[in-house]
This record gives structure tokens, C-alpha cells and sequence, in this order.
């Protein structure tokens, strides 16, 4: 079933019924990922383009690997090296890459709505791959898609996410996706890092952490970003951790089998005790993985090619 948007560009608009189809290829892609041979030619002649103007490991890591795993020709580019230090602009250099008849940029950019943009200009499929404090659908996206494998569904559980929700793109996408689901939403963290539109969106807001993760099935816990640190928005580290930080003595509000969440990279003994990232209880790891079957299916989904579990004819 095709999706009714062209563009992969945010949760917030994006159709619940589209979310759900993305999830549900996701499966067939993740299969695919289990086998010794990875390679299938499902979207042999296509091209993409990822086009970071931030630091990233784990997004464009996976990205790459989810276009080269369907034989799909990756291009990288970097800012370092490119014509934007001669002045080029956005448009002009997406559109450049364009002309060189690339089907699909993937674009992660400081500046919220740089994707949007792009995508009023572009034939090329346009994928959101972080926007400022913006949003970051493919990382929400693979989160819904890890409480899915793990809890059997989404609908009607219960999640807390933890941390600076202020900052986060992670945050606003998963908010939006899990609402969109039937997910009850609960957040927590410092006053400081709590924007005011949470109510808007019907998440309930505490400050006190064992009152967010009180019987919560679900955890996702943020990173505490440290380059915000030097604002002063709370007074230390050490005091983040012990009021805020989810150790072992703070899991025990949550469910028996609550599981735990964190989109990475983590700053140990901060937000996460090493206990509780390394327990059976977490999936830290495993959202790795399906990062790249949720992005395997999201390009398979805007390009087009064969049957997602195509197998190569070599």
C-alpha cells in the first residue's frame, strides 16, 4: 500500500494510517537484517543523497547502510567540502544534486523547516532527518516501531520520556506519533526543560520522575544535551542525576517489564545509570538495528522497487 505523503518530513501532519504502513514494512526489512547476506536488489538504480549540515553517527550511518543494503547508489555530502563555504545556498545545492538525478535527499539541518523548504522546491522525495529542536520523524518512527516488537502493540500503554524535552526533536516527534497511536503520554525533567505546549498536547508534565514512570510500560529517556549545560538551565550535573537520572531505585515505579528506551548517544551515570542501559530490560541496542529497517522501509516506501524481501539473482 503506497503513502499518501511524498515527503517524510514530520509526525505532526503525518496520517496515522501512514505511520502504520511505514511500521508494518518495517517488519519484512528487519527480516532482511537477520540474514547472513544482507544485500537485495530491491532498489537497484535508484540514488540518494544524504545531506548533513550537522554532526550525526547513528542517523546517517543507518540511512546509508539502509540504501546500500537495497543496492541503491549513496551519495554523501558534506558540508566541510561542498560549495555552501563559497555561499551556495540550501536550495541551490538540492537542487543541484537534483539535476544529477538523484531521487531522494535525506537532509538533517540546524534550522527548523529547512526540510520543509526544500521539499516545496524539489522533485525528489525530501526525508527529515533532524530540524533544529524541530522534529526527527525516522528516530519517533523506529521508537514506535521497537515498543511495537517489544509490547505486542502501542495503543493504550503507557510512556514517559524523561529528560530535556525543551531542546528535543526526538521528544516532539515521538509525542506526536505515540498520541497518534493511543499511546498515554506522560513527560518529566527539570522545570527549566519543559517547554509550555506539552498541556496543548495532551501530555502530562511532572517534575517529579517517579511520578512520570509511575506503572509506565515504556521509558525513553533523552540525552542531556551538555552544550546546553553552560545556560545554567538547571545547577549540576551530579544534581541532574540524582533527581532526574532512571537508575534501578527509580525503575522500581515502572512496570515489572517496563521497557527501556534511549535514542543515543548516551551520557552514562547522567541520564542512565550503566545498570539499567545494559539490563535485560533494555533496548538500547536493538533500536539501533531497527533504525535501519524503518529507514530501509521509508526509502523502499518513496522510491519504489521490487517486493521488500527480493532476494539477489547473484
Amino acid at each position: 500500500m503506497p503513502l499518501k505523503c511524498r515527503d517524510i518530513l514530520g509526525l505532526e501532519h503525518m496520517e496515522t494510517d501512514d505511520i502504520k504502513i511505514i511500521l508494518k514494512t518495517a517488519e519484512s526489512f528487519k527480516q532482511i537484517l537477520e540474514r547472513d547476506i544482507k544485500k537485495v536488489p530491491t532498489l537497484r538504480g535508484k540514488s540518494m543523497v544524504t545531506l548533513f549540515y550537522e554532526p550525526s553517527t547513528r542517523t546517517r550511518s543507518s540511512f546509508e547502510l539502509a540504501g546500500k543494503y537495497m543496492s541503491a547508489d549513496v551519495i554523501n555530502f558534506s558540508k566541510a567540502t561542498s560549495s555552501v563555504n563559497k555561499g551556495e545556498t540550501l536550495k541551490d545545492t538540492a537542487k543541484t544534486i537534483e539535476m544529477m538525478g538523484v531521487e531522494t535527499v535525506v537532509i538533517r539541518h540546524p534550522a527548523a523547516g529547512a526540510p520543509h523548504m526544500l521539499a516545496r522546491h524539489l522533485d525528489a522525495a525530501v526525508v527529515n532527518a533532524g530540524d533544529g529542536a524541530h522534529e526527527h520523524p525516522t528516530q519517533a518512527l523506529l521508537d514506535l516501531f521497537t515498543i511495537k516488537q517489544k509490547k505486542g502493540k502501542i495503543e493504550g500503554l503507557k510512556v514517559a520520556i524523561i529528560g530535556d524535552i525543551l531542546h528535543s526533536r526526538v521528544a516532539r516527534s515521538n509525542i506526536w506519533g505515540l498520541k497518534k497511536m493511543g499511546a498515554e503520554v506522560v513527560t518529566a525533567g527539570p522545570k527549566t526543560l519543559l517547554p509550555p505546549f506539552l498541556d496543548e498536547l495532551g501530555v502530562k508534565v511532572y517534575t517529579k520522575v517517579e511520578d512520570a514512570i509511575d506503572n509506565a510500560d515504556v521509558v525513553n529517556i533523552l540525552r542531556i544535551q551538555l552544550e546546553r549545560q553552560k545556560k545554567g538551565l538547571f545547577p549540576s550535573l551530579r544534581e541532574y542525576s540524582i533527581i532526574f537520572g532512571i537508575d534501578s531505585d527509580k525503575l522500581k515505579y515502572a512496570k515489572e517489564d517496563v521497557l527501556i528506551m534511549h535514542p543515543g548517544p548516551l551520557n552514562r551515570g547522567i541520564e542512565i545509570s550503566s545498570e539499567v542501559a545494559d539490563s535485560d530490560r533494555s533496548s538500547i541496542n536493538e533500536q539501533v538495528t531497527n533504525g535501519v529497517a524503518v529507514r530501509m522501509a521509508i526509502l523502499y516506501l518513496l522510491m519504489g522497487g521490487g517486493k521488500p524481501g527480493e532476494q539477489a539473482n547473484y
